[in-house]
């Protein structure tokens, strides 16, 4: 694995972990009546979709059972059309699709030697 792989993966499990974190004990009607609590998900998830990004394709390519493109696509969509997020789909990735996306990249990172 590319060093610079290696802090990128290590981002994303980070901002994967932090997420985790600010959902615990939180409800699905929160996103929608808490503004703070919408845009610091919605910020972290798009740090995961630019960390994605910068992965060498090397990596993603070796990868394929991880949807790149989708994390990828979220941090787009955030970015350029952030007036149509659905929080729907927000929720989802912070509720389903991380804690999946954690248990394929922390084995990845933790293979890996300082």
């Amino acid at each position: 694995m590319q060093h610079e792989d290696s802090v990128f993966l290590r981002h994303i499990l980070d901002m994967a972990a932090k997420i985790l974190g600010k959902i615990r004990g939180r409800s699905r009607t929160d996103l929608d009546s808490d503004e703070d609590f919408r845009d610091a998900l919605a910020h972290r998830v798009q740090v995961i979709g630019e960390a994605a990004a910068h992965l060498s394709p090397f990596f993603r390519d070796a990868h394929p059972e991880i949807p790149w493109h989708r994390a990828i696509g979220m941090r787009h969509r955030i970015v350029h059309d952030y007036m149509n997020v659905d929080n729907d789909l927000l929720w989802e990735v912070a509720t389903r699709s991380l804690p999946e996306l954690i248990s394929f990249l922390a084995p990845l990172v933790t293979e890996e030697k300082p």
